[in-house]
């Protein structure tokens, strides 16, 4: 039987949650995914992107307290989220925000702001 996402060591509920909008499951899942790819699907599915997520997701991987990253290894881990933000799409706002980015029209709020 699968073992719920949240019983991975500093993953909660509301983690759990968020996987399961990204079609992550379970804690075998999680892991066979690892860090990067999962985080990127928390991303694609809707999770806004936040570090301290994605290194308490890292150490709970690794079965070590959330706060336990530190120095070059925070900063490492800091760039590597960098590159998973920069290169996953994603989730749009809404249907009709993905409808518009499919024909390649946006309006952005200043569009909208009356000039004065």
């Amino acid at each position: 039987m699968p073992s719920p996402v949240s019983s991975i060591r500093n993953l909660g509920p509301a983690f759990e949650q968020a996987c399961a909008r990204a079609g992550i499951h379970s804690a075998e899942e999680l892991r066979e995914l690892g860090a990067d790819a999962a985080y990127a699907r928390l991303i694609e599915a809707g999770t806004r992107p936040h570090f301290i997520g994605y290194y308490v997701l890292v150490m709970g991987l690794q079965g070590r307290p959330w706060n336990d990253c530190k120095g070059d290894e925070k900063k490492a881990l800091r760039a590597r989220f960098d590159r998973i933000k920069a290169g996953t799409k994603t989730a749009p706002v809404s249907k009709l925000v993905a409808e518009l980015d499919a024909v390649g029209v946006r309006v952005s709020a200043a569009d909208l702001t009356p000039e004065g």
